[in-house]
């Protein structure tokens, strides 16, 4: 699976990450996000809640301890095995 993706942590002053999504979001997991030089992760709490937005490629996840909207931005397969709830 290759998807890039641009995840924001809702909130004031969060930064965005953008990288290859690495674990798609399922409840009780967590999502691994890996930028551009192959060598660095950015690893969420584990997941409660995935929403997504009606035929977009718009998610949004609630964690233990944040809320994050995850925007796909370019993929070769498609999201299928998101589990909402």
């Amino acid at each position: 699976m290759n998807v890039q993706v641009v995840l924001r942590k809702l909130g004031r002053g969060s930064r965005a990450v953008a990288g290859r999504l690495v674990r798609a979001p399922r409840r009780g997991s967590v999502v691994v996000i890996e930028f551009s030089d192959g060598m660095h992760e950015y690893v969420t709490t584990p997941v409660k809640r995935v929403l997504r937005l009606a035929s977009r490629d718009i998610f949004y996840i609630e964690t233990v301890n944040s809320r994050y909207r995850l925007e796909v931005r370019d993929r070769e397969r498609a999201l299928e095995d998101v589990s909402s709830g």
